[in-house]
Formats: C-alpha cells, sequence, structure tokens
C-alpha cells in the first residue's frame, strides 16, 4: 500500500476538515511501519452501522472515485454502508473480491481465502488488496506474537474478533512476499496493520 499524503488528504470528505484526514492517513502509515501497534484515531465520522467509526477513517481516507471496494455481506446487505461509501468517497463496490483495491469486512469469521484476493504478480506486487477487518478491541483477547520489518524483536497484540484461523492465514501470506495482501484491523476508534512483511514470532520463514 503507497499513497501520496496530500493527494489522500485533499480527496477525502471528513466532517471536521483536512487536518482529520492527514492524521488518519499518519496513523495508516505509522501503524504498517509498526506491525501490530494499535493507533489511536480522533477524527469522528459518523458512519452508518455496522460500519465502524475506524474502518470508515479509513475508507474515507484511502479510497476514492479510482478505488474498487469489496464489501463483505454483513457490509454490503446494509444500504445505508454502500450508499454512505459512494456519497462520501465516490468509490466503486465491485461484486467479487479479486477485482477489488480495498476490501471491508465486517464479519471475521466469514472473511474469504486470502486467493479470492488480488495478491499481486512477481512484476507488480504492489498491484494486491488491502484487507480491512472491523475487530470488536484491540487492547484484549487473544494474543499475536508478531516479528519481521518494523518489530524489534516481538510484538504482541490482542485481538478480540479476528477469523480463528488467522494465525495460519499469516503464514500463507508471508509466505508469497513480496506478493500477498495487506490488512488493517479497526476497531471502534483504533487501528492496527499486519502487512504482508509480517510473520508469527515463532514462523521462521
Amino acid at each position: 500500500m503507497s499513497a501520496d499524503l496530500s493527494s489522500f488528504a485533499r480527496s477525502a470528505r471528513y466532517p471536521d476538515s483536512v487536518l482529520a484526514a492527514q492524521a488518519t492517513f499518519r496513523a495508516v502509515l505509522d501503524a504498517m511501519a509498526s506491525p501490530g501497534s494499535a493507533r489511536a484515531l480522533a477524527a469522528t465520522i459518523g458512519a452508518p452501522s455496522p460500519l465502524t467509526n475506524a474502518a470508515a477513517a479509513v475508507a474515507l481516507t484511502l479510497c476514492d472515485h479510482e478505488t474498487p471496494v469489496w464489501l463483505d455481506a454483513a457490509l454490503r446487505r446494509s444500504d445505508p454502508v454502500c450508499a454512505w461509501l459512494r456519497l462520501h468517497c465516490g468509490c466503486r463496490i465491485v461484486p467479487a473480491p479479486h477485482d477489488a483495491a480495498f476490501a471491508f469486512v465486517g464479519a471475521p469469521q466469514e472473511l474469504p481465502s486470502i486467493d479470492a484476493f488480488s495478491v499481486g504478480s512477481p512484476d507488480y506486487p504492489d498491484r494486491s488488496a488491502t484487507i480491512v477487518i472491523q475487530v470488536e478491541s484491540l487492547r484484549d483477547g487473544e494474543p499475536l506474537a508478531l516479528s519481521g520489518p518494523g518489530i524489534r524483536d516481538k510484538q504482541v497484540l490482542h485481538v478480540t474478533g479476528l477469523p480463528h484461523d488467522m494465525p495460519a492465514r499469516l503464514i500463507a501470506n508471508r509466505a508469497m512476499f513480496p506478493r500477498g495482501v495487506d490488512f488493517i484491523l479497526a476497531s471502534t476508534d483504533e487501528i492496527a496493520a499486519l502487512p504482508r512483511s509480517v510473520r508469527l514470532a515463532t514462523d521462521k520463514g
């Protein structure tokens, strides 16, 4: 995932100001640079349920009229969510995960397999999907021990609401590096990132 901060800030339609878009984009960059670390988002978006405030902030900051977006059934069945994303982001909602640059997941236990999404190619690994997973908490829950670039020794993230097989998904995703997807976890008001470069602390691959 890469982007120019000023262009995203200009295109975001935040209720407060462009400064909120810049702060969210900085939080996303920081989260990607330090995998497994939770970053607070201060902006209050007012998106319709079941789209969370943090996920909505990410959408406003990173998605625009050129962005194909896929929503899982939990979000897609909400007409207000679809209408809100189209109105405020201008994004095109696509029917298939593989066609999406960004995917938003409201029911993590039903997350499709990684190969259902675009994972890039050897020549263009950056042409892959970023998957935003809505979770209950980034402060409580099962520990996820991580290592890799941006992590000194080990980073432990406590998450409530991830798919039960998320460790296996991360191992499979890391095995494709530099291809693979990037994950952003979004609670109510925090985000954390699991980029394709991350691996489980016990995984030496």
